[in-house]
């Protein structure tokens, strides 16, 4: 991942992301005994292998009207005005390829299985590793060499990341397993995300990684919950295992209240200050009915959400739940990430600003 968000030519950023893909098609298998993350790890490897395939050729085809790889040399060519139709369809599937490891729609049908199969704390890593590492490639690439063609890719992500939005959310309106609703989930999110691509500028890319922050803190938490209550083999799943958990875990069960309460925007959450800045900037930007699609959508995530947490503290349970085990390790985790989401959803300044510090080079 760090080879990816710091390579300056795409032969190694796709090296980076290989090795990564191959990580993560092992690591969604590692319950071998159980076919659910076997086929997580199969339908991953085959879509996996079938989009590094697509980003591959995309990039073949750029060297060919480019006559180089480097981020640099891209930049001067697509600067130069004489863009050909060849480098033009090369962009196309480099943005397919970085659609598929992003999750966006229609490039996100593999998210949901796998992230069920697949043992809950790796999902979680793939939910936030992945997906920061996948945007800020993307950043990198289309702002510091494809910037010239920004009207023809705006256009498109400003398609994906409505449809992102749209799909994920009413998808997770129906879910009954909490693993594929925070799947869907993060489809939606990934919407909200190319919305700061799509403002662009300072602003918006700033908004972008600020908002991947703020995602990590509350996705990896949520997911530790589901993890305990999970527990060893991957039980309680389901949504309706939920009933009754502030009653027999209140503290858990405010802990995963704060992180659906960031997930879903609410003030003072971290979450709420992501959505707030990168909807300013698309708005500043002019792109209106986007900030729309996406208010409207964040209003939807809100139902699903709280339905968990009605689960939790209006329900009681059909049995008494047993009793969940609490590690240090895992203790220690829930701690740093609800101080995460807390201090930053009331402090943000400080990482705004280190987030417009990092994106600085790029303008």
């Amino acid at each position: 991942m760090m080879f990816m968000v710091s390579a300056n030519h795409l032969l190694v950023i796709f090296i980076g992301l290989e090795t990564l893909s191959i990580s993560i098609y092992v690591l969604a298998g590692l319950r071998r005994g159980t076919p659910v993350s076997q086929e997580a790890a199969l339908k991953y490897l085959i879509l996996g292998g079938f989009s590094s395939g697509v980003f591959l050729y995309g990039a073949a085809l750029m060297y060919g009207a480019a006559g180089s790889l480097g981020l640099p040399a891209l930049g001067k060519y697509f600067q130069a005005g004489s863009v050909s139709l060849m480098a033009k369809a090369g962009m196309g599937l480099v943005l397919v390829g970085f659609g598929f490891k992003i999750a966006a729609v229609p490039f996100h049908m593999w998210t949901p299985d796998v992230y069920e199969g697949a043992p809950t704390p790796i999902t979680a890593f793939m939910s936030v590793g992945v997906k920061a590492a996948a945007f800020t490639a993307f950043v990198r690439v289309f702002f510091e060499s494809l910037i010239a063609l920004q009207v023809n890719w705006v256009a498109i992500l400003w398609v994906l990341s409505a449809l992102t939005m749209i799909v994920g959310n009413v998808a997770a309106l129906v879910q009954e397993n909490i693993k594929r609703m925070l799947a869907y989930s993060s489809i939606a999110h990934a919407g909200y995300i190319l919305i700061g691509m799509v403002a662009g500028k300072e602003a918006g890319t700033s908004g972008l990684l600020f908002y991947l922050l703020a995602y990590t803190f509350t996705t990896l938490g949520a997911f530790a919950v589901v993890a305990l209550v999970g527990r060893k083999g991957e039980a309680n799943n389901m949504i309706d295992d939920y009933r009754g958990l502030a009653k027999s875990h209140p503290l858990l069960a405010v802990t995963m209240s704060i992180f659906l309460f960031s997930l879903a925007g609410i003030p003072p959450t971290v979450g709420f200050v992501g959505k707030f800045t990168i909807f300013s900037a698309a708005v500043n930007m002019g792109y209106i009915w986007l900030v729309i699609i996406g208010v409207l959508t964040s209003a939807v995530s809100v139902f699903y959400y709280f339905r968990v947490v009605m689960k939790m503290y209006m329900e009681v349970p059909e049995i008494e739940p047993p009793a969940i085990e609490f590690g240090p390790s895992t203790v220690l985790a829930l701690c740093i990430t609800v101080l995460g989401v807390l201090y930053m959803g009331i402090f943000p300044t400080t990482y705004l600003n280190l987030a417009l510090e990092s994106v600085k080079p790029l303008f």
